[in-house]
């Protein structure tokens, strides 16, 4: 889109968009949101750049191999974290049983491994929004 006022108006609400899909990805374990949620608000900020900036633009932002690399990169994370729970001899994803710091009720430091887990699916699910776009825009 070659348009002044789109590109304008992306370049000043873009940062806004992150930062908030950023606060609901880390906030998830104690208020409505989490990892999905956060990640599609993150996925869909690179689309938005993608559309007013054009893909070739919005690709030195974040190419298709960087974020293929995202999405392996927190999976692997999250099955790490699983893992920590069996290598403690308790289940697979397990919080407190593994050790993790439990912290206090309502803190952003709370809740053991689980904001470790919606930053990786946060991850991911940008990764997988934007490799979607692109694949689709690459096809044309």
């Amino acid at each position: 889109m070659d348009d002044l006022i789109v590109r304008t108006v992306t370049k000043w609400i873009v940062p806004f968009i992150q930062v908030y899909g950023i606060f609901i990805i880390l906030h998830g374990h104690i208020s409505p949101g989490g990892g999905f949620s956060g990640g599609a608000v993150l996925g869909s900020s690179i689309i938005l750049i993608t559309l007013s900036l054009g893909y070739k633009k919005a690709s030195g932002i974040i190419s298709h191999s960087t974020s293929a690399l995202l999405e392996s990169g927190s999976i692997i994370w999250y099955v790490l974290i699983g893992i920590v729970g069996i290598i403690s001899g308790n289940n697979f994803l397990t919080n407190r049983g593994a050790g993790f710091y439990m912290g206090e009720v309502g803190d952003v430091i709370s809740s053991g491994m689980i904001p470790l887990i919606t930053v990786a699916i946060g991850i991911k699910v940008a990764s997988t929004v934007i490799t979607l776009f692109h694949t689709i825009i690459e096809e044309d």
